[in-house]
């Protein structure tokens, strides 16, 4: 077996050799699939949270927002440290962070102790996900980029497809500190896989930007918790002010980076068409995701009159119909533009979202399951391959401030699906979901027009250096 340093040498020029290459997959994978499992499974059981630590259905909300909250505003700092320190040592402090953390929630016998916890929490899953696409990088070969993404897309789809049923299961045979206590065995695995599995990059020597990084914590926490407050009744003011902060936050912090070589927020990156494009896409898909996730549950028990356990029945189709696509559509991104794979997928996701609109009163569930199964399925025809684009589209060395972008265009977009659906909610009692799944269809078309243009060559001055570089890089 080849040495660790011959290894690391292979894995900064063109990816690690097998067998390295399948233990370092198998890190992130159980790294990524603790820090997605968690978003969901938190969600099920704040009733039950609630219930034990004597909190109100208001404030135990924040064991949500919490963890939310931190990973937004540090996921773009920490991805710009990986570059600095290595994004191998950023994902391992995110995993030690992750598990003692989780030790912290299980150990927690008040909500404000849980909510530290979480913030904690969240920090660690932060620096798993802002490294979790430049590690993928640097593992596989470029010819197997696609591929690669593609498994990483079907890792995350099963981790939220089981999410509510690991959830529930854990809370009909055990304590809901379980649901925080069971990774803690898994992180040991993922801790001890990492210190010799995952692949090193190339450092760059800069000062830290600790201004850039507090800038970035005032923007998304700012902008995060005003819109937030826009769903609270008599908030408006409040909502205002913070919403008002963060922009100005945001406007300093873009002026300020423009000026640097390799800046936190990636605006060198966004100056390449591709990478811009497959940003704006991916944005608009998730926004329409959200807002079909958050809508449908009502549709499916107010309007429809399904339990509660139905509709997490009715759901899962989605998820699985992404574990179906994703590899596949990976796959074929090696071989096929992501502007016409995207196009297609997304062309695919607004079609089932329109079906889910216009659903009739008294649907079958098989009238639904089709429909979800279409969204599923063009939304993971879509995710591979944009990701992939986004990721192989800017320079090496800036593969961690790639892999920050595609989870924080992930998060902008799931925040404005929300914001969405709740503003729709409020305009419109009665048939808020139906309008916010017409919404989400829209949404959608928009997304596939987007993805389109990546295949239209722009007239006029030659794109800029950077995209030059990797076109000459990686062909």
């Amino acid at each position: 077996m080849a040495s660790i340093d011959a290894v690391n040498a292979q894995a900064q020029s063109d990816g690690l050799p097998t067998p390295w290459r399948y233990w370092a997959i198998a890190t992130i994978a159980l790294a990524i699939t603790m820090s997605v499992l968690d978003s969901a499974i938190a969600n099920v059981a704040l009733p039950t949270i609630a219930r034990d630590l004597n909190a109100s259905a208001a404030s135990s909300i924040w064991i949500v927002n919490a963890y939310q909250i931190a990973i937004v505003i540090s996921l773009l700092p920490l991805a710009s440290l990986g570059e600095v320190v290595g994004y191998r040592r950023i994902s391992q402090a995110g995993l030690i962070v992750f598990t003692i953390a989780s030790l912290a929630c299980a150990m927690s016998q008040a909500l404000m102790q849980l909510s530290l916890a979480r913030v904690l929490q969240g920090f660690g899953a932060a620096g798993i996900m802002s490294v979790n696409g430049a590690l993928v990088r640097f593992t596989y070969p470029h010819r197997l980029l696609g591929r690669a993404v593609g498994i990483n897309a079907l890792v995350v789809a099963i981790a939220s497809a089981v999410g509510p049923t690991v959830a529930s299961a854990i809370l009909a045979v055990g304590h809901w500190r379980w649901l925080f206590g069971v990774n803690i065995p898994i992180g040991l695995v993922a801790i001890a896989i990492a210190s010799f599995a995952l692949p090193e990059n190339e450092l760059i020597k800069r000062p830290l930007n600790v201004m850039g990084a507090a800038l970035n914590a005032a923007t998304f926490g700012l902008l995060i918790t005003g819109v937030q407050s826009l769903t609270h009744e008599g908030a408006a003011g409040l909502a205002a002010l913070e919403i008002a902060g963060g922009l100005a936050a945001g406007m300093w912090l873009v002026r300020r980076e423009a000026r640097r070589d390799s800046p936190l927020v990636p605006v060198d990156l966004m100056r390449i068409r591709l990478f811009s494009l497959s940003v704006a896409t991916s944005i608009a898909s998730f926004a329409a995701q959200m807002l079909a996730f958050v809508s449908l549950p009502f549709n499916f028990q107010e309007r429809m009159g399904f339990s509660a356990v139905e509709t997490g029945l009715l759901m899962t189709p989605w998820p699985l119909g992404v574990a179906v696509a994703a590899p596949l559509a990976g796959w074929l991104a090696d071989r096929y533009a992501a502007g016409l794979l995207g196009g297609i997928g997304l062309a695919a996701f607004a079609g089932g979202l329109a079906a889910l609109a216009i659903l009739p009163e008294h649907a079958t569930h098989a009238d639904i399951a089709w429909r979800m199964a279409l969204c599923g399925v063009g939304f993971g025809f879509f995710q591979s391959p944009n990701n992939r684009a986004l990721l192989g589209s800017a320079p090496r060395s800036r593969a961690g401030a790639a892999g920050g972008m595609l989870g924080t265009a992930r998060l902008i977009g799931q925040s404005s699906g929300a914001v969405a659906v709740a503003g729709l909610f409020k305009l419109f009692p009665v048939q808020g979901h139906v309008f916010a799944l017409v919404a989400a269809a829209v949404t959608a078309a928009v997304a596939a027009a987007i993805s389109l243009t990546r295949l239209v060559e722009p007239k006029g001055p030659a794109e800029p250096t950077a995209e030059k570089a990797v076109e000459g890089d990686f062909g």
